[in-house]
């Protein structure tokens, strides 16, 4: 969709035509293909559909052959759509009554009434009159800057490069055109579906689960939609599984209602970090339901589904079969005494939770026994040859991280094996199977299929994005241990499907972000989790700059309250904000608030060669998602603004004669234009800060997509005579009184709640067990456990450890007195006999 640039929101439609020119206004447009007629040359694009999304007329392009059809179809939807070509015409103080009659007539049809609606939210053809007369002038025409694109920041400096950046630097810019994304694929366009691993409703998010998922994500789609990529960002809760069900048992609600809970939970929290999804859903709809099952069939008929009695564990006290997740033990391969029932972390084998050896129930910590079930499973060997072939050209063409492909690859080592994908469960898709009437599909099947039906449920033209492999890069952006899902198990559901799914192109995984060396921990007060962060009064932007800088690219990284305020204090305040400041403040303060005349001399014109290889740098980066390295290429810039400004010293040169003030005007001129393109460098990873940038610059919209196009592009955005707008600070120190408190809070240093005293019933409880009471007490035994462990890995004081020892002694022996076990008598510290 094309669209006039200049209006603050998009309104109008435009047309391209063959000589690569765009016509703007709706009555030229007209006017041409009036006189035209059947003259009018064939057009590579002709416009065929229409419908209004998004505040934006949104065009879709099909093959025509031949002038008359190009006519006829751009005829129709002129004479269906008449209002929005002719809507120059709501800017007169008077409105034609023909205009009126027939704007009503269009706003009756019912195919029109929802975007009517959303344009005009109830107001009629008054509300469009009054917003049309509301938009703002145009600003002036730009200056661009084009820079040579494989150059090392020394190469750039020589004498060409400098010429040619000065030529460019001073050459009017006359594109103007902004593209607005729209919800379905386009012709000729790079069309991008971009997914986020779907969160676990009944968990709250904690940091490392937001740079590694939504956040991540979140930066390169709105890059991609700077770039001009035609761009759907897809998430949603997971909302199905034993985890639920054990989440409305103890909160006393429905798995339902715990879902609609959470939901608006993790909603909420991402709406803070300004996560800025096309459609937040769920797995819980009808549409998922629909769309697993219709795989499932298509997998059944085509013969990759087997059947087998397994043996699986089963907890007796909780009384049910036992998730993977909800069973924990001893990795058989590499003996991590922490391994899942699926997958081990440290070595990332597969695992069968009977393999696990002194395997315990997560729920209440007891032993789950061994218990026989027929369940359906996946046939992965039987589809490993075309698993194998797809592999090779997605990962040979697409940006795969290096551990995606190594943990795919750890999968595939030793050949794959059938995949369970039914479970002994209540909460879930229903398997549609008669024979297996009584089961749900297994998480992992059913999960990424969630992307499927999120889509779904944001249009009913879903399938043009996940049947469409031809037109459509999916990129997936997850943490490390949801990779062979992503990259074995559902690719080969929808690959044995075989329906023309769009398969993962792209896949983007991030290691593990840790607290201050340990693991987050809620229950144990450990770390910052998404609802505490704005409670610490630190803006999301800071929180978003500080966890991308340290984003888990390539191995293990650490949240640190210390290295988070030294990074505020030195590279936003001192760095970033002090040189966007400093620009700012010295055209207020020096040139009443207008951007003084450049003259540039080789100085600038090395500086501007400079900043324009850190920009193309900052876009190859992106381009292949390496986001926390982009990221320094703009506070390198800055620091190249900071010694420019250092250097020429624009505050004493303004005093001096007119050479002297010539200098303090093209130097504060560059800054304020430079400090205009780190405005648009870093909206994908600080939004606000970004919009308060071009607020107080008042830089035109047009800069923030012409910078980012192709290679990369530095324009001179605010020519001389423009006027900014109030220049203050963007960012607040950090003081160490301050960091030190957050740290104390969120360290789990808290003494833990003790469980309530049992005294007298003790001696009842030794003859009559508490099943509730020992329930709470094997949580809480669990945790302290955690907690003693952490406490040695660190090395802690000793008597600190010896303290909480004692605590875990003694929850052990309340917890076998509530399970009607006589306590065992505490080890004394002596001489072996």
């Amino acid at each position: 969709c094309r669209v006039v640039p200049f209006l603050s929101r998009p309104a109008l439609p435009a047309l391209l035509l063959p000589n690569g020119l765009y016509l703007f206004s709706s009555n030229a447009i007209c006017r041409l293909l009036e006189c035209a007629g059947s003259k009018l040359p064939s057009l590579s694009a002709t416009l065929s559909t229409l419908q209004m999304e998004r505040r934006v007329l949104v065009i879709q392009d099909s093959p025509a052959s031949g002038q008359n059809k190009c006519f006829s179809a751009l005829m129709a939807i002129m004479k269906f759509y008449l209002a929005h070509l002719i809507v120059h015409c709501l800017q007169r103080a008077d409105v034609p009554k023909s205009v009126q009659a027939w704007f009503d007539r269009v706003a009756a049809i019912q195919g029109c009434q929802a975007a009517a609606q959303k344009v005009l939210q109830g107001k009629g053809l008054q509300g469009m009159k009054n917003y049309m007369q509301r938009q703002p002038a145009p600003q002036s025409s730009q200056c661009r800057d084009t820079l040579s694109h494989n150059s090392s920041p020394t190469e750039v400096a020589d004498v060409d490069s400098q010429d040619y950046v000065l030529t460019r630097w001073s050459k009017q810019n006359k594109s103007q055109v902004c593209v607005f994304p729209i919800s379905l694929p386009q012709e000729g366009k790079r069309n991008i579906l971009l997914t986020s691993a779907l969160p676990y409703v009944n968990n709250v998010p904690h940091l490392g689960n937001i740079i590694g998922c939504v956040l991540s994500a979140d930066v390169f789609s709105r890059y991609g939609r700077l770039r001009g990529w035609n761009l759907l960002f897809i998430c949603g809760t997971d909302e199905y599984g034993t985890a639920t069900e054990n989440k409305a048992r103890e909160e006393g609600l429905t798995p339902q209602q715990i879902c609609d809970k959470y939901h608006a939970v993790h909603a909420s929290i991402y709406k803070w970090f300004q996560i800025d999804f096309d459609f937040f859903g769920r797995t819980t709809t009808k549409k998922q339901t629909e769309i697993a099952q219709d795989i499932f069939w298509r997998l059944h008929k085509r013969d990759f589904l087997v059947e087998d009695t397994v043996e699986q564990l089963r907890c007796e006290s909780c009384q049910r079969f036992l998730a993977d997740r909800f069973v924990e033990g001893i990795c058989p391969f590499c003996n991590y005494p922490e391994a899942r029932g699926d997958q081990c972390d440290k070595c990332g084998r597969l695992i069968n939770a009977v393999e696990l050896r002194e395997p315990q129930c997560k729920v209440c910590r007891q032993t789950p026994v061994i218990r026989s079930s027929k369940h359906l499973f996946l046939d992965l060997p039987k589809l490993e040859g075309q698993l194998d072939e797809w592999l090779d050209k997605s990962t040979g063409s697409g940006d795969w991280t290096a551990n995606a492909k190594q943990i795919t690859r750890s999968w595939l080592r030793d050949g794959l094996k059938p995949r369970c994908i039914t479970r002994d469960l209540k909460w879930g898709t229903p398997v549609p199977h008669p024979d297996f009437a009584e089961k749900v599909f297994y998480v992992w099947f059913d999960a990424p299929i969630g992307y499927l039906s999120i889509t779904a449920n944001y249009t009913d033209q879903w399938e043009k994005w996940w049947k469409n492999p031809q037109q459509v890069e999916l990129y997936n952006f997850m943490a490390k241990d949801n990779v062979p899902f992503h990259s074995v198990v559902f690719p080969c559901s929808l690959l044995g499907a075989q329906d023309n799914y769009t398969l993962v192109n792209h896949l983007v995984a991030t290691e593990y972000l840790n607290y201050e060396d340990t693991k987050f921990s809620k229950s144990r007060g450990v770390g910052v989790f998404g609802d505490m962060a704005q409670d610490t009064g630190i803006p999301s932007d800071v929180w978003r700059f500080y966890l991308l800088y340290l984003r888990p690219e390539g191995q293990d990284s650490a949240f640190s309250w210390a290295d988070m305020a030294l990074k505020n204090n030195s590279e936003l305040l001192n760095n970033l904000g002090n040189f966007i400041n400093r620009a700012g403040m010295f055209v207020s303060k020096f040139f009443d608030g207008c951007v003084p005349v450049m003259e540039l001399q080789q100085e600038d014109k090395r500086l501007l060669a400079q900043v324009g290889w850190e920009l193309r740098q900052y876009i190859q980066l992106m381009d292949k998602v390496k986001i926390r390295d982009a990221l320094k290429h703009i506070l390198n810039i800055s620091r190249h603004g900071n010694q420019y400004i250092q250097v020429n010293e624009p505050w004493k040169n303004i005093k001096g004669g007119d050479s002297e003030r010539q200098r303090a005007s093209t130097v504060t001129g560059l800054s304020v234009n430079i400090a205009c393109l780190l405005s648009v460098m870093l909206q994908p990873y600080m939004p606000a800060v970004s919009q308060t940038i071009r607020k107080q610059l008042n830089a035109p919209e047009s800069c923030i997509n012409t910078m980012l196009q192709g290679t990369g592009t530095f324009v001179c955005a605010l020519t001389a005579g423009h006027r900014i707008g109030t220049v203050s600070p963007l960012f607040q120190k950090l003081e160490a009184d301050q960091i030190e408190a957050l740290k104390k809070r969120f360290g789990g240093q808290q003494p833990a709640a003790a469980p309530a005293p049992v005294a007298v019933a003790e001696t009842a409880a030794v003859n009559g067990a508490d099943p509730e009471r020992a329930r709470q007490l094997t949580q809480a035994v669990a945790e302290q456990g955690d907690k003693v462990r952490t406490l040695k890995a660190q090395k802690a004081e000793k008597a600190v450890i010896t303290a909480e020892v004692a605590m875990l002694l003694d929850l052990k022996k309340q917890l076998a007195l509530a399970e009607g076990k006589s306590p065992e008598p505490t080890p004394q510290k002596g001489k072996k006999k």
